[in-house]
């Protein structure tokens, strides 16, 4: 891996190779295409998708010359271990090592997951993946255990009494747009907290995170203080989507389902600054690679016409600029 001081490692997840999804979704070997021509990407985020045959990646990867870095997937203690010691040992094969876990918030006999329980499913990936070298790393995420963000340090703690130290994905998106919405802030247990008190609070967490070396992975997704849906696509009957996506570059008339003001990204973006810092002073307590994660679906840029793609690219783009200050 490239020197932290000359060269950061910005992968794209696959999911977000795309122009939106109001066209057909281009095949796997299209993506890769892309990938290698943009030269934008070092590596490639996939998730395990179980009604997918992985099989053909592993020529495609030989093909155009575009590794699988990270690989990952979502998890429901109770139902999904033996798929999950699978997907990790996919991971290894594939030189992965990174495998980026999303783990629900609920179990699969309906309870809500306990500390124990989510540094139990840690454990067993972390004993599955370290003989292959693809070393897990619990995402930060809504509608996971973590979104409620004081379960980090309370699991944190679980697992130290282990001699194991925590490894979460920090994507300061699942946090930023929470911001100056009180609804969001009383998912995460934050309902007291409102305006300049949940643009200090949510900072504190993750720069907590980074602090205690806990951050191994990280995305990075655009997102906006108090936009309160995605009003293009509902999640469900009547629920709109939740809106963790806010577009990086002004997108065209009509594409977006609000009016873009490019100085709402300036909380997102002092937070990446802050990570990127961090990345540099102290590299062997931070991750030393980035995925760019603008992708559809109803919480994230799902109805939209905008350009994802293009998306994903400026954000590589800005984060090398930003990288470079560093020198």
């Amino acid at each position: 891996m490239p020197s932290p001081s000359t060269s950061l490692p910005i992968g794209i997840n696959i999911d977000g190779v795309l122009q939106h999804d109001g066209l057909p979704t281009p095949d796997a070997a299209t993506r890769f295409a892309w990938i290698r021509d943009s030269g934008a990407f070092d590596y490639i985020e996939k998730n395990h998708n179980p009604e997918e045959d992985l099989a053909p990646y592993f020529d495609l990867v030989q093909e155009y010359g575009v590794p699988i870095g990270v690989f990952g997937g979502i998890f429901c203690a109770g139902r999904d271990e033996e798929r999950m010691r699978w997907c990790v040992a996919t991971g290894g094969k594939f030189g992965a090592p990174v495998f980026n876990m999303q783990l629900f918030a609920r179990r699969a006999d309906g309870a809500a997951i306990t500390d124990q329980q989510v540094a139990d499913f840690f454990m067993d990936a972390m004993d599955h993946g370290a003989p292959v070298g693809c070393l897990p790393s619990l995402e930060v995420h809504v509608d996971m255990w973590s979104e409620q963000f004081a379960r980090v340090e309370r699991v944190a703690e679980l697992l130290a009494r282990r001699n194991a130290k925590l490894r979460i994905t920090l994507d300061h998106s699942h946090l930023v747009f929470k911001m100056d919405h009180p609804q969001e802030l009383a998912l995460s247990g934050l309902q007291d907290l409102a305006g300049a008190d949940s643009r200090n609070a949510l900072p504190a967490f993750y720069r907590q995170w980074v602090a205690e070396g806990w951050v191994a992975h990280a995305h990075t997704r655009s997102v906006a203080p108090g936009i309160p849906f995605n009003k293009a696509m509902d999640r469900q009957p009547g629920q709109p989507g939740r809106a963790i996506q806010y577009p990086f570059i002004a997108p065209p008339a009509g594409t977006f389902h609000s009016e873009w003001d490019a100085q709402k990204l300036e909380p997102w973006k002092q937070a990446v600054r802050e990570l990127l810092a961090a990345m540099h002073a102290k590299p062997d307590n931070t991750p030393q690679r980035i995925s760019c994660e603008f992708i559809p679906f109803p919480d994230y840029g799902g109805g939209g016409r905008y350009s994802i793609w293009e998306n994903n690219l400026a954000c590589a783009a800005w984060l090398r600029e930003e990288w470079k200050k560093f020198k």
